[in-house]
């Protein structure tokens, strides 16, 4: 992953969560170009996408704990520490929608809500 992507604030990921990974595959892939590759994740059927061969964002199929949501994309802003980032929420008015967990091999993260609805993901990525 590029490196400024990994600083504390940055934009780092972009995620589609849909009800047809294929059928987004080729919808994104004809617009903007975007490259595609099968990601092995236990459980699920991920899907990398590549700009220039670098990745950039993913897709995967709604979970069942995500039942009755439209397919959305979902935004991850790097944090130093996602545990504190999620105990900060509360206190600056937003709300903690999912608390920290793991993703393995990849880093945590959290899922919250912005004192105006607003919702993204705050990551911190596994050192190497």
């Amino acid at each position: 992953m590029n490196e400024n992507r990994m600083k504390h604030g940055a934009f780092g990921w972009n995620e589609l969560m849909t009800t047809d990974v294929a059928a987004a595959r080729r919808f994104y892939g004809a617009l903007f170009g975007w490259e595609t590759e099968d990601y092995p994740v236990e459980g699920m059927n991920y899907v990398l996408v590549k700009v220039d061969g670098e990745a950039v964002g993913g897709m995967m199929t709604l979970p069942p704990e995500c039942a009755g949501m439209p397919p959305a994309w979902g935004v991850y802003v790097t944090v130093a520490d996602v545990d504190a980032t999620a105990r900060q929420v509360e206190s600056l008015g937003g709300k903690l929608l999912r608390p920290p967990e793991d993703i393995p091999d990849v880093g945590r993260f959290c899922v919250l809500q912005d004192p105006q609805g607003a919702t993204l993901c705050a990551i911190s990525y596994r050192q190497p």
